[in-house]
């Protein structure tokens, strides 16, 4: 994948790791989601690879 692309995969993971922990912590409700523990947990751990991958992307390849 190239730079960019590491990018914008890592900004689509963190969005829908904030969206799965807002809803886990019952924030947005509406959803099976809203109130489950479950998506409380996994929403931060994809929030933190997502932001890992941008992070790849934006520091780019040190010599």
């Amino acid at each position: 994948m190239t730079k960019p692309m590491w990018v914008v995969a890592g900004a689509v993971l963190v969005l829908m790791g904030l969206v799965w922990t807002l809803q886990g912590f019952d924030v947005i409700e509406g959803s099976a989601m809203s109130g489950s523990t479950t998506w409380a947990i996994v929403g931060p751990v994809v929030v933190l690879i997502g932001a890992g991958l941008a992070w790849v992307g934006l520091r780019g390849r040190q010599r």
